[in-house]
């Protein structure tokens, strides 16, 4: 299933998407000396890299190149033991799914209980407001089911989960060590701030809006000013950028709010190169 759903999303929405300033996926290459990341098309995908242990945000498509790309950034994919999935999209667990290569078969994967319910059936992923249902995802990995506030530690790594749904019904984020926040499909960054991620994707828009400001209001009473690191529009280390439009939708075909940078063909992979990957850190928007 996630070899069919990664070519249908290459061809069909490379075509829909096309000129129409929504995706701005990051090269691949290092944000910092703790966070890499992978271009697969339109999707990042993330490692976090601290002593001798490196764990997995995330697992994009079905993608041929994935191996390739890590090599560039001096990371094996069977050294990866520990994989966080923010939700159970083709575009974020690809690569585990049971038709993949089986990179990472020995990985153990981190998601949330409630999103497991899509994985063993008991609910079905539902898109273009909730009038297209999409096959069920079959994940044979072992996994550790997570709950809203939970923490846990990975090799001396600190999680902090966050349950922030809307997107789908048990969408994740995860603060690792009280610095990076791993967004998945929650913040969508525009050319004048976040916005809540694409509408015509999620199950629940005004849930997926209750639920950012939500994340926000924890994040601020806690203190914590994280680097937002999203799965398609980059990263961001301003916190009034990242929640700057958190009670509004990004909408794919209205163009009031995009950004007039973002690549045409977002699906055109021509300047993501083995050379780029180690030319500097990956620079960050709205600083």
């Amino acid at each position: 299933m996630s070899k069919k759903a990664t070519e249908f999303q290459r061809k069909a929405m490379s075509r829909m998407y096309r000129g129409k300033e929504i995706f701005k996926p990051l090269n691949t290459g290092w944000i910092d000396e703790n966070v890499a990341c992978v271009r697969e098309w339109v999707a990042n995908i993330f490692f976090y890299r601290k002593g001798d242990t490196t764990i997995m945000i995330d697992a994009g498509y079905n993608y041929d190149r994935l191996a390739e790309k890590m090599n560039w950034l001096g990371i094996d994919p069977h050294s990866i033991r520990h994989i966080l999935i923010t939700h159970q999209d083709t575009d974020h667990v690809g690569a585990v799914e049971a038709d993949s290569p089986g990179l990472f078969q020995n990985a153990k994967l981190y998601i949330s209980a409630i999103e497991n319910r899509y994985l063993t059936g008991e609910v079905r992923r539902r898109v273009i407001y909730r009038l297209y249902k999409l096959p069920q995802v079959t994940i044979n990995n072992e996994k550790v089911l997570l709950h809203d506030g939970e923490v846990f530690d990975i090799d001396g790594i600190r999680i902090e989960c966050f349950l922030v749904p809307g997107h789908t019904w048990g969408h994740m984020v995860y603060l690792v060590d009280g610095k990076y926040l791993f967004t998945g499909d929650t913040l969508w960054f525009g050319a004048d701030g976040g916005y809540s991620f694409i509408s015509s994707l999620a199950e629940d828009n005004k849930l997926a809006v209750k639920s950012l400001a939500l994340l926000e209001k924890k994040l601020r009473k806690r203190g914590l000013h994280p680097l937002f690191i999203t799965g398609h529009t980059g990263w961001t280390d301003n916190m009034e950028f990242a929640f700057a439009h958190k009670n509004e939708l990004c909408s794919p075909f209205k163009k009031r709010a995009h950004d007039p940078n973002a690549l045409y063909d977002a699906y055109d992979e021509s300047d993501d190169t083995e050379e780029n990957s180690k030319s500097g850190y990956l620079k960050g928007v709205g600083r």
